[in-house]
């Protein structure tokens, strides 16, 4: 399991859908690698899926608001969500064909990590075979710093804590220096180390034997914490200045190091 997800967090190209910030500009850009044009994955941050914190709620049968609801494993979110909204990353099918969807965490490059998390769509416990996907492998962050590549499952480590609340949970891992651990070329487990290079969140894991226990293919994420600021809505439309400048500077390079020189969505694909 480890080696795939090695193999294809390597293959990661990033198309992007949508893009999510925090006000230290953080962004969480959802996208889907696909290269055989499967269309079995998806990714995207859609409204009233999130986890509420402060919601607005109209108790029935009344048509305006008469209160607020907040889910007790999300006490804290983004400021800026103002319609709940929360990250869809969907596959469909078997986990080995190779496509995958993932959202690319902008505004982090020269950061030292100490803290990643996310809410997740789920009762009980990681373990618990209802709502959202939690394997060994996906949903996972994976990580590249100048010490090496790392990567962090959803229950490989199992996460420092664990917030129960009304079919979410709050999952984070670290959360003081030298407390966050990984996956060192998704074989040894050890501190993560070194500045951040790139950061994602992959989701490719779907519905055969390999997505077990729940065999679901489908996560809702929401609340993505990096160092303990948190992402949770779609509402830029940009990219951080430094990365523009990077894409406009070295994106042809990037994707053919990658391999991925033929790989191009249709610009219905793309929305476009």
């Amino acid at each position: 399991m480890k080696a795939r997800t090695l193999l294809a967090s390597l293959a990661i190209l990033t198309f992007s859908t949508g893009v999510a910030f925090a006000d230290t500009k953080f962004q969480a850009k959802p996208g889907e690698f696909d290269p055989a044009k499967t269309f079995l994955v998806q990714a995207q941050w859609l409204k009233g899926i999130g986890c509420p914190t402060g919601a607005k709620v109209a108790t029935f049968p009344s048509t305006t608001p008469t209160g607020t609801f907040t889910d007790p494993a999300c006490p804290t979110g983004d400021a800026s969500d103002e319609k709940n909204e929360g990250l869809l990353l969907v596959k469909t099918g078997p986990t080995d064909n190779n496509a995958s969807a993932f959202a690319e965490i902008k505004g982090v490059k020269g950061i030292t990590l100490t803290e990643l998390g996310y809410d997740l769509r789920k009762p009980a416990n990681t373990s618990d075979p209802r709502g959202s996907h939690c394997g060994a492998g996906a949903p996972r962050f994976n990580i590249t710093t100048t010490a090496g590549f790392f990567f962090l499952g959803c229950n490989s480590p199992a996460p420092t804590t664990q917030t129960d609340g009304n079919g979410w949970l709050r999952l984070r891992w670290g959360g003081a220096p030298g407390t966050l651990q990984a996956f060192k070329d998704g074989t040894t487990l050890t501190v993560v180390t070194g500045e951040v290079k790139s950061l994602s969140i992959v989701f490719d894991e779907g519905q055969d034997a390999l997505g077990a226990p729940d065999n679901f293919g489908l996560a809702v994420l929401d609340n993505i914490d990096v160092n303990g600021t948190l992402v949770g809505s779609h509402e830029a439309e940009k990219d951080n200045r430094d990365d523009n400048d990077n894409d406009d500077h070295h994106g042809h390079d990037k994707h053919k190091d990658k391999g991925h020189d033929n790989v191009k969505e249709d610009q219905d694909d793309q929305g476009h």
